[in-house]
């Protein structure tokens, strides 16, 4: 396994840890304090809108990825309220299927008319 797969699994474990911690301190109810920060127009808001817009880019660039085909948008909904969640093992699954070729990983079937 290459060094970048490896540091998609640790991450993935990392987030999976943390998430699984603090939903079983202050459960699911995610949305009300995600956009009650933003609303707020401190820091925490600041963090979060930047978030948002790195959501917006990730489902994008799903969806791009896959020719906006019925699966890719599928895919990029689940990109978008996944978040690392969703790319980190979408990425490890894309690296395993195309064998390290990056191009193939960020590009989709592209690549092959590049």
């Amino acid at each position: 396994m290459t060094g970048f797969r490896l540091l998609l699994v640790a991450m993935w474990l990392a987030l999976a840890v943390y998430t699984g911690a603090v939903i079983s301190q202050h459960g699911m109810n995610l949305f009300p304090i995600f956009f009650g920060d933003m609303a707020k127009a401190g820091w925490p808001g600041q963090f979060n809108l930047d978030f948002l817009c790195f959501l917006t880019l990730s489902a994008l660039w799903t969806a791009w990825r896959s020719n906006f085909s019925p699966l890719g948008l599928l895919l990029a909904v689940v990109a978008f309220f996944g978040g690392a969640g969703f790319l980190l093992p979408y990425l490890l699954l894309l690296t395993a299927q195309s064998r390290g070729d990056m191009a193939f990983v960020l590009l989709g079937r592209r690549a092959l008319s590049a």
